[in-house]
């Protein structure tokens, strides 16, 4: 490659980093009903006097997050199944977080079963990068350490299930508007077309169980097992829902740019501290600026994403060192993101000839 096409590489590089592009549909509502979901659970134990139980159920609040361009009686349809699929990654992750090889079978597993099952339904945004994290966020938190389990396995799945009914609460209140009940909706069957793997999507499945494997092991003999999860987490969301190479490229170093960026908000947060009532509107402002941005540049959305994510698998940790973790971070996503931007050469180039 001549000079002028590194430097024109570079330039179209630097403008995907920075471009903030329109979005494809009004992004407020389903901002304000995840930044709702993710406050009113930590809020709520909060005020009971128990913080670090309501940052366990935080993660529930994910079930807002799919199907954001789908109706309000849509969505009342189809959430229950993502909250479902939500809650049995967070069982699995409880299940066998006590031994480290099962979390390890179970980390590749859930994030292939349930990447799997998000292409073949064609589910969309966010795609399948969440049912891992709850997955790695459950063995993390229900750990056993020093004989005893950190967390109680069964009041943590129970909280867990709570943010999910929140959540699905929040995104189905516009019902109580008669005009929003009496508007007409497609069938599950439509809105959840499937199941159907095709060409492109068999690829995005290969490319998660490679990510997986190697992610898994990769961390576990170099890095740090409790952690391993980070890593694949990284890649599932460099591979997303699109096919392409270009895409992939983009994606890693967004993700890692982004990363470095959060993980950098991520200690000043946690360097000022938030009292624990204020947590609450820290975590939601967060989740409502990462909707908003999420479709107009990955790499800022990535900015607010990180400390949040942070914040809620790390403080749901009774005594979490929360300083030591963001050059960690950064360390897992890089590894993730490579490993996610490698995959991408499983698919054909753009433009080339199909066989």
């Amino acid at each position: 490659m001549n000079t002028r096409g590194v430097l024109g590489g570079l330039a179209s590089w630097t403008l995907d980093l920075v471009r903030v592009r329109p979005a494809p549909h009004p992004r407020w509502p389903i901002a304000t009903q995840a930044a709702l979901a993710m406050a009113l659970p930590v809020g709520l134990f909060t005020l009971l006097g128990q913080p670090l139980v309501g940052l366990q159920a935080a993660g529930g609040a994910f079930t807002a997050l799919y199907l954001a361009s789908a109706s309000v009686r849509e969505r009342a349809r189809a959430l229950p199944l993502v909250g479902l699929l939500l809650i049995g990654c967070a069982a699995a992750g409880a299940l066998v977080a006590p031994d480290p090889a099962a979390v390890a079978v179970g980390l590749v597993v859930v994030t292939v079963v349930s990447s799997a099952l998000a292409y073949a339904f064609a589910l969309g945004p966010p795609g399948p990068v969440f049912f891992a994290l709850v997955y790695g966020m459950a063995t993390n938190v229900t750990a056993v350490v020093d004989g005893v389990r950190r967390v109680d396995p069964l009041s943590f799945l129970a909280v867990f299930i709570v943010g999910c009914l929140i959540a699905y609460a929040v995104a189905v209140a516009p019902l109580v508007v008669p005009a929003v009940r009496r508007r007409s909706a497609r069938a599950l069957r439509t809105l959840l077309p499937g199941p159907r793997l095709g060409v492109e999507t068999r690829l995005l499945l290969v490319r998660v169980a490679i990510v997986a494997v190697v992610g898994t092991v990769l961390s576990t003999l170099w890095i740090d097992q409790e952690r391993a999860y980070w890593a694949v987490c990284s890649g599932i969301a460099v591979i997303g829902v699109n096919a392409g190479r270009r895409t992939a490229m983009v994606r890693g170093s967004q993700r890692f740019v982004g990363t470095v960026a959060g993980a950098g908000l991520f200690a000043l947060i946690a360097l000022v501290s938030v009292p624990a009532p204020l947590l609450a509107l820290v975590l939601a402002a967060l989740q409502f600026l990462i909707e908003l941005l999420v479709v107009r540049n990955y790499a800022l959305a990535l900015v607010f994403i990180t400390p949040l994510v942070l914040l809620i698998s790390s403080a749901a940790v009774p005594g979490a060192d929360l300083g030591g973790l963001a050059m960690e971070r950064v360390l897992d996503t890089l590894l993730g993101a490579v490993l996610g931007m490698l995959t991408a050469f499983i698919h054909p180039r753009e433009g080339a000839p199909s066989a």
